[in-house]
Protein backbone atom coordinates (compact mmCIF):
# COMPACT_ATOMS: atom_id res chain seq x y z
CA UNK A 1 0.00 0.00 0.00
CA UNK A 2 1.24 3.55 -0.97
CA UNK A 3 1.71 7.07 0.89
CA UNK A 4 -1.46 8.06 -1.06
CA UNK A 5 -4.14 4.92 -0.23
CA UNK A 6 -2.93 5.54 3.25
CA UNK A 7 -3.66 8.90 3.90
CA UNK A 8 -6.76 8.52 1.56
CA UNK A 9 -8.10 5.85 4.17
CA UNK A 10 -7.21 8.21 7.12
CA UNK A 11 -8.99 11.38 5.67
CA UNK A 12 -12.44 9.82 4.22
CA UNK A 13 -13.60 8.84 7.74
CA UNK A 14 -12.52 12.73 9.16
CA UNK A 15 -14.40 14.01 6.04
CA UNK A 16 -17.46 12.04 6.66
CA UNK A 17 -17.75 13.04 9.75
CA UNK A 18 -17.15 16.44 9.30
CA UNK A 19 -19.23 16.57 6.34
CA UNK A 20 -22.54 15.27 8.75
CA UNK A 21 -21.60 17.48 11.42
CA UNK A 22 -21.31 20.98 9.32
CA UNK A 23 -24.72 19.12 6.84
CA UNK A 24 -27.17 19.22 10.41
CA UNK A 25 -25.71 22.19 11.74
CA UNK A 26 -26.97 23.86 8.11
CA UNK A 27 -29.78 22.47 8.04
CA UNK A 28 -30.91 23.26 11.97
CA UNK A 29 -30.39 27.09 10.66
CA UNK A 30 -32.28 26.80 7.67
CA UNK A 31 -35.24 25.46 10.18
CA UNK A 32 -35.33 28.90 11.41
CA UNK A 33 -35.93 30.65 8.50
CA UNK A 34 -39.76 31.88 7.86
CA UNK A 35 -41.70 29.63 5.76
CA UNK A 36 -45.34 29.54 5.25
CA UNK A 37 -46.98 25.70 3.91
CA UNK A 38 -50.49 24.87 3.16
CA UNK A 39 -52.18 22.31 5.68
CA UNK A 40 -54.74 20.60 3.60
CA UNK A 41 -57.53 18.22 4.58
CA UNK A 42 -57.66 14.82 4.44
CA UNK A 43 -61.27 13.91 3.11
CA UNK A 44 -64.20 16.02 5.25
CA UNK A 45 -63.10 17.56 8.49
CA UNK A 46 -66.17 16.71 11.40
CA UNK A 47 -64.40 18.32 14.58
CA UNK A 48 -67.13 17.32 16.66
CA UNK A 49 -66.76 13.39 15.85
CA UNK A 50 -62.82 13.65 16.15
CA UNK A 51 -62.21 12.80 12.15
CA UNK A 52 -60.72 15.58 11.06
CA UNK A 53 -57.11 15.71 9.92
CA UNK A 54 -55.29 18.53 8.04
CA UNK A 55 -51.59 17.95 6.25
CA UNK A 56 -48.74 18.79 4.59
CA UNK A 57 -45.78 16.78 3.65
CA UNK A 58 -45.20 14.80 7.50
CA UNK A 59 -46.84 17.32 9.00
CA UNK A 60 -50.39 16.03 10.11
CA UNK A 61 -52.26 18.02 12.49
CA UNK A 62 -55.75 16.41 14.09
CA UNK A 63 -58.58 18.52 15.26
CA UNK A 64 -61.70 17.42 17.15
CA UNK A 65 -63.67 18.78 20.02
CA UNK A 66 -65.01 17.46 23.30
CA UNK A 67 -67.27 19.01 25.60
CA UNK A 68 -66.58 22.27 24.09
CA UNK A 69 -62.86 21.79 24.68
CA UNK A 70 -60.86 21.99 21.21
CA UNK A 71 -57.85 19.75 21.57
CA UNK A 72 -55.04 20.01 18.53
CA UNK A 73 -52.51 17.07 17.88
CA UNK A 74 -49.61 17.13 15.23
CA UNK A 75 -46.71 14.69 14.55
CA UNK A 76 -44.37 17.36 14.98
CA UNK A 77 -43.84 19.56 17.90
CA UNK A 78 -45.94 22.88 17.58
CA UNK A 79 -43.99 26.47 19.35
CA UNK A 80 -47.55 28.25 18.73
CA UNK A 81 -50.95 27.10 17.45
CA UNK A 82 -53.87 29.92 16.79
CA UNK A 83 -57.40 28.61 15.85
CA UNK A 84 -59.70 31.22 14.04
CA UNK A 85 -63.45 30.90 13.91
CA UNK A 86 -65.06 32.66 11.39
CA UNK A 87 -68.73 33.69 11.06
CA UNK A 88 -71.27 33.94 8.31
CA UNK A 89 -69.84 37.25 7.50
CA UNK A 90 -66.58 37.07 7.38
CA UNK A 91 -65.19 38.25 10.72
CA UNK A 92 -62.56 36.37 12.44
CA UNK A 93 -62.68 35.04 16.34
CA UNK A 94 -58.90 34.71 17.59
CA UNK A 95 -58.38 31.53 19.93
CA UNK A 96 -54.50 31.15 20.77
CA UNK A 97 -54.82 27.28 22.23
CA UNK A 98 -52.42 26.38 24.87
CA UNK A 99 -49.70 23.59 25.18
CA UNK A 100 -51.50 20.42 26.93
CA UNK A 101 -49.24 18.07 28.15
CA UNK A 102 -46.15 18.56 25.46
CA UNK A 103 -45.60 20.48 22.19
CA UNK A 104 -47.70 17.43 20.42
CA UNK A 105 -50.98 18.43 21.99
CA UNK A 106 -52.99 21.63 22.59
CA UNK A 107 -55.66 23.15 23.61
CA UNK A 108 -58.37 25.81 24.73
CA UNK A 109 -62.17 26.00 25.38
CA UNK A 110 -64.11 27.60 22.48
CA UNK A 111 -67.40 28.15 21.40
CA UNK A 112 -67.07 25.49 18.63
CA UNK A 113 -69.33 23.24 19.43
CA UNK A 114 -72.19 25.94 19.90
CA UNK A 115 -71.55 27.29 16.84
CA UNK A 116 -71.40 24.63 14.93
CA UNK A 117 -74.45 23.47 15.86
CA UNK A 118 -76.32 26.33 15.34
CA UNK A 119 -74.58 27.36 11.88
CA UNK A 120 -76.17 24.01 10.15
CA UNK A 121 -73.87 22.15 7.42
CA UNK A 122 -70.78 23.73 7.64
CA UNK A 123 -68.56 26.22 9.52
CA UNK A 124 -65.47 28.22 8.45
CA UNK A 125 -62.17 27.59 10.14
CA UNK A 126 -58.50 28.81 10.29
CA UNK A 127 -55.90 27.15 11.59
CA UNK A 128 -51.96 28.88 11.63
CA UNK A 129 -50.14 25.98 13.25
CA UNK A 130 -46.04 27.57 13.75
CA UNK A 131 -43.01 25.12 14.13
CA UNK A 132 -39.55 27.01 14.77
CA UNK A 133 -39.98 29.68 11.63
CA UNK A 134 -42.22 27.48 9.62
CA UNK A 135 -46.18 28.74 9.64
CA UNK A 136 -48.42 26.18 8.56
CA UNK A 137 -51.61 27.24 7.38
CA UNK A 138 -55.03 25.93 6.63
CA UNK A 139 -58.76 27.38 6.02
CA UNK A 140 -61.11 24.98 6.04
CA UNK A 141 -64.94 23.73 6.69
CA UNK A 142 -65.90 21.35 10.00
CA UNK A 143 -69.24 19.37 8.49
CA UNK A 144 -71.91 18.59 10.80
CA UNK A 145 -73.48 15.10 10.39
Amino acid sequence: MNKHTKTALFVAPVLIILGYILSDIYLENNAYNDKVVQLLPVGNCDILNKSCVLEADDLQVSIYDENGTTFINSTFQLTKATLFLVDINGQSTEVKLQMHDNPFYWKQETQLRQLTSNSGDKYKLRLIAEIKGGKYISEFYTKTF
